[in-house]
């Protein structure tokens, strides 16, 4: 066997998958194209949408806007928390009161929230870092069942 056979291309493996949630439809298509390189991502514009979709599919990493009509990022990060434990959450908000930092870590558990504007480098940085948390999250918790 050649070594291209034993090791598929990139474009062959999986790629992570991510839920970007915004209510701001120029904002989730700019995020959607940024992380479309290296992950699968699916959006909503909406957190009712949002879970819709996570029920029908696992995601390693989301990402929220923290206020949109008909629901708030931060309690959607919440309940995700509480569903999807390995799932990691990442909360985009355009503005963090100490007290809504304090709620998050202690409430979402959040991989990291960001401040808007977002830069592409960094949302693509954070969503691979989160998603590599996640990974080795669920490799513990193997072990750990082993």
């Amino acid at each position: 066997m050649s070594r291209d056979e034993s090791n598929p291309s990139a474009s062959e493996l999986p790629r992570d998958a991510v839920l970007v949630v915004d209510d701001e439809r120029p904002l989730l298509d700019v995020f959607a194209e940024a992380l479309g390189t290296r992950f699968d991502v699916t959006t909503a514009m909406s957190v009712r949408e949002a879970e819709f979709i996570m029920r029908k599919k696992s995601f390693k990493v989301v990402v929220a806007d923290h206020l949109m009509p008909g629901g708030n990022g931060m309690s959607f990060l919440v309940r995700t928390r509480e569903e999807y434990p390995h799932t990691q959450r990442i909360l985009v908000t355009g503005y963090m009161k100490p007290e809504m930092l304090l709620r998050s870590v202690n409430e979402a558990a959040l991989f990291r929230y960001l401040l808007k504007p977002v830069s592409v480098l960094e949302l693509v940085t954070v969503v691979a870092e989160a998603a590599k948390l996640h990974d080795a999250l669920l490799k513990v918790a193997a072990d750990d069942v082993l």
